[in-house]
């Protein structure tokens, strides 16, 4: 294997330690929840797997920026930002739901070049580096390729939608309830579980109309090698403010429903 696979390496490295923090607080009795100022939860979880992550790349990759969802920005200027999500589905996390995930990502000069996505309490992980393929199973010593779907019609397909609530507020709800109607199939999986599933063809098309980019960094890598494609509500590729995933036959007829730019 040859160009990021050592950071692909690192990824799961640093999963792994993340995993077996968040792990240990799921469903404690003793769990610290908090309320950020945006009125979401943080859990000392999230806090305590989003340090653990920071420690490994101060010792491995001391140079590279990190973004992260707790802690915010450190080494900006950097060419290499690493973008964490130590937590995606904190909810779920404080309610004793197993669907959350910790997101890592390697962006290098704003390109998403790996991602790394790991769900332990579903004993899952999904993975990617450019130009290498999009992976999937308990971890690199379990993997098998994954692919998007190749399904063409909208009414053969299965679309997995977030909040309608976000929807609502982003005054696309009627536009969404409508596509919902035009698919054979609708499901409000959420989160990170909504798009790796695109990537591996179970789900057609998903889509999410407010994100920060720790939500949506290592997905875009994995739809994208999975053989999908990923973008904005008006089509832009890359991290922008919303995220819509596809297995690419699908993209423009989605876009088009749910409105482009407001």
């Amino acid at each position: 294997m040859t160009g990021y696979s050592d950071d692909l390496r690192l990824a799961h490295a640093m999963a792994d330690a993340a995993d077996e923090l968040t792990m240990r607080r799921f469903r404690a009795s003793d769990l610290r929840i908090d309320t950020k100022p945006d009125l979401t939860p943080v859990s000392d979880a999230d806090r305590a797997a989003e340090e653990a992550i920071r420690a490994i790349l101060g010792r491995e990759r001391p140079g590279d920026a990190v973004v992260g969802e707790e802690y915010g920005w450190t080494g900006q200027g950097a060419t290499r930002s690493w973008i964490v999500d130590p937590i995606d589905g904190t909810k779920n996390y404080v309610r004793g739901v197993p669907v959350w995930a910790t997101l890592i990502a390697l962006m290098d000069e704003g390109r998403v070049v790996a991602g790394v996505v790991s769900a332990p309490a579903l004993g899952r992980r999904w993975w990617a580096a450019r130009d290498q393929g999009a992976w999937a199973g308990r971890g690199p010593g379990d993997a098998s390729p994954i692919h998007v779907s190749a399904v063409r019609r909208l009414e053969d397909a299965s679309f997995s939608f977030s909040d309608l609530e976000e929807w609502e507020k982003a005054g696309r709800l009627d536009l969404v309830l409508d596509l919902t109607r035009a698919c054979w199939r609708t499901r409000g999986y959420g989160d990170f579980w909504s798009h790796v599933m695109v990537a591996e063809g179970s789900v057609d098309l998903s889509a999410e109309p407010d994100l920060s980019p720790w939500d949506m960094a290592a997905l875009t890598v994995i739809v994208e090698e999975a053989g999908g494609r990923c973008s904005d509500l008006a089509g832009a590729p890359g991290i922008g403010a919303s995220l819509v995933c596809t297995n690419g036959p699908l993209h423009e007829e989605v876009l088009k429903r749910l409105g482009g730019a407001l």
